[in-house]
């Protein structure tokens, strides 16, 4: 996999996964879920009569449970909740958020189950749909993630997630028109979005416009001068475009701001290589491998090295 495409993948995984925002429960990557909910189900269930106050104790107990990371607690409490009162109207809810917790846990089959029977009861809730989508993509099913995200903006068509992650899908069906219409239209609603430019600048340089590509990216370098990330996207466009010494100042200051960059040893590794630079390339390849790159995916490059 070229470098290009491995950090456009891993783009498109971190705006899923670390920006990801929901009106459900906000799991954020990296941070476990020690964020406070925004679970809307108890304002719902206020109405709810006495009689259904336990389905309500154990919702309010797996709320509980998520926040101090007790997944598989919260998980069995929701199941007993959805238990109690299967034809409860609140349980669109419940479906959604045991969705989220099995995400966490890994079970994606069983959390795209779960999101599917929440839709079944609300099938235009956009957070579920979204959420489900996420998980589609994360398991390499574009198609169903694009449709999941078409239904998002038939119901919103401001959506700027839908829009975004529906722009990344094109981009994998190497279908540049359609992303640059959603990166367009999502620039028109929020100028300022940073992933929606980042995105726009990777189509750029996918259509070998690689100056319109450098004017996105020298922009947002100024609005975020330490950005690592950044610094090796204009790299890799800079190596497109011949610029290796331009491309090797941007990643030795990606890795003075982030030294546990992968794309940017693996990309300076690449340079030094095509430069003949054989020692100095084999210890980026095995500082890369030392972060966690399998050494199967460099070991073209690091036979090369001797």
């Amino acid at each position: 996999m070229c470098i290009r495409d491995r950090y456009f993948i891993i783009f498109a995984f971190n705006i899923l996964f670390m920006n990801r925002k929901t009106i459900m429960i906000p799991f954020r990557e990296r941070e476990g879920v020690r964020r406070k909910f925004l679970f809307l189900l108890f304002s719902c269930l206020l109405s709810v009569s006495l009689s259904a106050q336990t389905y309500q104790e154990l919702s309010e107990k797996a709320v509980e449970c998520v926040g101090k990371d007790s997944l598989v607690q919260a998980e069995d409490l929701l199941k007993q909740a959805l238990k109690l009162e299967p034809k409860n109207a609140h349980n669109a809810l419940l479906f959604s958020n045991l969705g989220l917790v099995q995400r966490k846990l890994g079970r994606y089959n069983d959390a795209v189950e779960s999101y599917t029977y929440a839709l079944n009861i609300a099938p235009l809730a956009v957070p579920i749909l979204l959420n489900r989508a996420a998980i589609y993509l994360e398991q390499g099913m574009q198609d169903k993630a694009y449709v999941d995200y078409c239904q998002v903006m038939d119901v919103d068509k401001k959506n700027t997630e839908a829009l975004l992650m529906r722009a990344y899908i094109y981009m994998l069906r190497r279908d540049y028109k359609g992303a640059r219409l959603d990166y367009q239209r999502l620039l028109e609603i929020d100028p300022k979005n940073y992933n929606g430019r980042l995105g726009l600048a990777t189509l750029e340089q996918k259509e070998n416009k690689f100056r319109e590509a450098l004017d996105i990216l020298n922009q947002l370098l100024v609005e975020f001068p330490e950005d690592a990330v950044l610094y090796v996207a204009r790299a890799d466009v800079e190596r497109d475009m011949k610029h290796d010494d331009l491309a090797l100042v941007d990643l030795d200051e990606a890795i003075r701001l982030a030294p546990d960059s992968i794309d940017a040893y693996l990309l300076r590794g690449d340079i030094y290589l095509d430069q003949k630079k054989k020692s100095l390339a084999k210890a980026d390849f095995e500082k890369a491998i030392s972060l966690g790159v399998p050494p199967a995916d460099v070991h073209e490059q690091m036979q090369q090295c001797k």
